[in-house]
């Protein structure tokens, strides 16, 4: 484990800061509030936390809007809070990952007031205008990701600029290099700050079709889906020069760290696999982890998951690492998705997959979908498409650490109201609880830790019947067999091993063993002497 870089055999922790702690009472989590709880995170056993974006911004998108790189907004703290919350993470043995948002910046970045100013502005092509198309309307038929048309007409230099999501984010244009040079200086800023690595938001969308053509149109669109999906975005996204900018990007990282000190790049990329791969490079020169986002949407199927981990091993390029996640900030909670029994099971194959996972923050307590009553919905894409269940608020409530008033987050009025059954479902509460999911994370980070059979070692497929996906997990002389149940039934099979982990506490005594309803399953296989 010690031979291969740290990010390999690590476990990712996604914090959202807006709901992790509040340490100044407005109802806002910021950079002190992470700070005081850096301990639980050790405890718990993750190895990085990843913050969702803590530059200024206006907040039309909850700092996916940047104004400024290069600071902090003052909702989260200065940089000297975030120099202290960096060193104190360092000082605890934890990686710090930052969000690099580089597709678009906010309207009111002072680059974009520059390039609004006037047609000839030194800045104006440093984001994307055209001229209206002949009947006066946008320039072609591309959809913002957030719904309607993707370009806003500015009067006063009487141009549409581009923006993929809101008007307020007005997308950057790669292709002027004085764009790129700023752009890769962001990079340079923060990792000489000593921070670890970026995910890098929406990568595959930074370069768009030079020509403009309009996207061709979906002829199964639902509307329920949103109306981003009323085109395929063959012309907007995933363009073929992408890549030279991840590769320099990657360039940047490994100029600040190897070894124990490597900087890691993950991408953002929603794509089919095969196009997925790319973003590793040709030759290991893209970003070190492009996002896996399967399981998030998989059916929850054992054969279907079977060939999903199958195709995807067997997609990897030469030296592509694999990496998992079952939930973010823009997606439904796996306990609400999968229900509390089988989010258990979720887990524990989010932790026994060969790759680097990524935990959402308040998943290791059974977090569920917050309800979030009408008026205090502050997601504009709900705002904007309401009544399809595209609103990202539920899975952004704020973090429960006890039963107390505001559960410990704050004591003031939360921005969100906190998650159903909170007062339940906390950390205090679960910490007391042998048997809670927040001891069942702390059981599989710890077996994950101390055996690099499941942190770096090979995966096998077992073969295995109905409700049941099972997997061998070997390195050197150790090796471990995992068998999901998933399904509420009880599930016969012929495992070999000692059963040491399961998901419902208490371990089998049958032989052969047999699955219970809804339990994953850890079983050491001991090798002979």
């Amino acid at each position: 484990m010690s031979a291969r870089p740290w990010w390999q055999s690590a476990v990712l922790y996604q914090i959202y800061p807006w709901s992790f702690q509040d340490s100044g009472d407005d109802g806002v989590g910021d950079l002190r509030g992470i700070e005081r709880r850096l301990d639980y995170l050790v405890e718990l056993g993750v190895d990085a936390i990843w913050l969702s974006p803590i530059f200024p911004s206006p907040m039309a998108d909850f700092g996916y809007d940047v104004k400024d790189y290069c600071d902090v907004d003052r909702r989260f703290g200065t940089l000297a809070d975030f120099d202290s919350l960096l060193a104190s993470a360092h000082a605890r043995g934890l990686k710090l990952l930052l969000d690099f948002v580089p597709n678009h910046s906010s309207d009111q970045h002072p680059w974009f007031v520059e390039s609004r100013s006037s047609r000839d502005n030194p800045k104006r092509d440093w984001y994307i205008w055209r001229d209206a198309a002949p009947d006066g309307g946008p320039p072609n038929n591309w959809i913002s990701d957030f719904g309607g048309p993707a370009w806003t007409w500015d009067e006063a230099t009487g141009q549409y600029y581009y923006h993929a999501f809101l008007k307020e984010q007005p997308d950057l244009n790669w292709r002027n290099p004085d764009v790129r040079a700023a752009m890769l200086d962001v990079l340079r800023f923060w990792f000489a700050r000593g921070v670890d690595g970026f995910r890098i938001d929406v990568l595959w969308h930074i370069v768009k079709h030079a020509g403009f053509p309009d996207n061709p149109l979906n002829p199964d669109w639902d509307p329920a889906t949103g109306e981003m999906n009323r085109v395929f975005q063959l012309h907007s996204t995933d363009q073929p020069e992408v890549h030279d900018i991840a590769a320099d990007m990657r360039a940047i990282a490994d100029m600040f760290g190897r070894g124990d000190d490597e900087r890691v790049l993950i991408g953002e990329i929603y794509l089919p696999v095969e196009r997925l791969m790319r973003y590793y490079g040709q030759h290991g020169e893209g970003v070190h982890l492009p996002f896996n986002f399967q399981l998030i949407d998989a059916a929850w199927d054992a054969r279907h998951l079977a060939r999903m981990i199958a195709d995807y091993e067997a997609a990897l390029p030469p030296g592509g690492w694999p990496n998992w996640v079952l939930g973010n900030h823009d997606r439904p909670r796996s306990a609400t998705k999968r229900g509390p029994a089988q989010a258990r099971v979720a887990a524990m194959l989010l932790l026994t997959l060969r790759g680097t996972p990524t935990l959402y923050y308040g998943d290791e307590l059974g977090m569920e979908n917050g309800v979030i009553p009408p008026d205090r919905v502050r997601d504009p894409r709900e705002l904007r498409e309401p009544g399809l269940g595209l609103g990202r608020d539920p899975v952004r409530t704020p973090m429960v650490w006890d039963a107390s008033d505001q559960g410990g987050f704050t004591k003031g009025e939360p921005w969100l109201p906190l998650g159903e059954g909170w007062r339940q479902r906390n950390v205090a509460d679960e910490l007391a609880e042998p048997d809670s999911m927040l001891t069942l994370h702390r059981a599989l980070l710890a077996l994950r830790r101390s055996s690099p059979a499941l942190a770096t070692g090979t995966i096998r497929l077992i073969e295995a019947e109905g409700s049941v996906l099972a997997y061998e997990r070997e390195q050197d002389d150790e090796r471990f067999v995992i068998a999901l149940n998933l399904s509420a039934e009880p599930a016969p099979i012929r495992l070999t091993g000692r059963p040491i982990l399961s998901t419902l506490g208490d371990l089998p005594s049958d032989n052969p063993v047999l699955l219970r309803p809804d339990e994953g399953l850890i079983l050491k296989v001991d090798t002979p002497a």
